[in-house]
């Protein structure tokens, strides 16, 4: 029986996948033995690996704070992974109760987690799709239900893009969003990187994973605001973009790249 737009023997808990990883290394318990055991490897391989992954959402939290600080009411969070208190639409509407959020997932699990917490939330709402097509993610129309495209909105792509190859064309998955996106829009993107240490070995766990770890430089992420106008500090370490307390220690090590950036026409 297909449920929720997919069928129980769809969900592969065969391979470790890239959102259950990341709900382990940040201490959640929605994940499984095949996820822990590449969860405790990559923490080998990268040692920073958990500072690293609790300062990208210190800076999510951030970023939506600073989108919603400046007028935007709507936010397409893609590739949302599994729920993690305080979630994205908890942080945006504790500066602005009326914002509204549409979560989008490719991973089955992350969508029942999604659909249990949000089933009150009449302004939020999760769908599963996948960043590589995002042209879908546009037309769905669970997602236009509480986007509307006529007004701003804030695209998050945290902690997502380095989980797509070249082949998969990431700088055209982010143009075809900047273009259905009105001006006074913002783009918030996060992104892993090896110019800090050699992560050869961390990315070789996740080609047994469900998707591969493609690290890449600045220059390399800095691309993907082709459009957009990067507000300061612009393209920063997650621990150095706009922080409001003094960075965790060994901030210089983490392999995380953040920023935030606005369409002005």
């Amino acid at each position: 029986m297909r449920q929720d737009g997919f069928r129980p023997e769809e969900i592969d808990t065969s391979r470790p996948h890239p959102a259950r990883i990341y709900d382990y290394l940040l201490g959640g318990k929605d994940n499984y033995e095949v996820d822990q055991r590449a969860g405790d490897e990559l923490a080998e391989a990268a040692p920073e690996v958990r500072i690293g992954l609790q300062a990208n959402r210190a800076f999510l939290q951030r970023a939506v704070r600073y989108v919603v600080g400046h007028g935007v009411r709507q936010i397409l969070d893609i590739g949302t992974g599994l729920p993690t208190s305080p979630n994205v639409h908890e942080v945006a509407q504790e500066v602005a109760p009326d914002v509204r959020v549409a979560y989008v997932d490719n991973d089955p699990i992350v969508k029942v987690h999604g659909d249990a917490l949000l089933s009150r939330f009449g302004t939020t709402g999760i769908v599963l799709g996948d960043v590589r097509d995002p042209q879908a993610i546009l037309d769905d129309p669970e997602v236009r239900e509480i986007i509307d495209f006529g007004q701003p909105v804030a695209v998050l792509l945290v902690a997502l893009l380095h989980f797509l190859t070249e082949a998969e064309k990431p700088e055209d998955v982010v143009a075809t969003l900047h273009e259905a996106l009105p001006a006074g829009s913002y783009l918030v993107l996060s992104h892993a990187t090896g110019d800090f240490a050699d992560r050869t070995d961390a990315q070789a766990i996740y080609c047994r994973a469900t998707a591969t770890l493609n690290l890449r430089a600045r220059a390399e992420i800095e691309r993907f605001f082709a459009g957009f106008e990067l507000v300061e500090p612009g393209l920063a370490q997650a621990p150095f973009w706009r922080p409001d307390g003094p960075p965790p220690p060994r901030s210089e090590e983490i392999g995380f790249y953040g920023g935030v950036a606005r369409k002005t026409a």
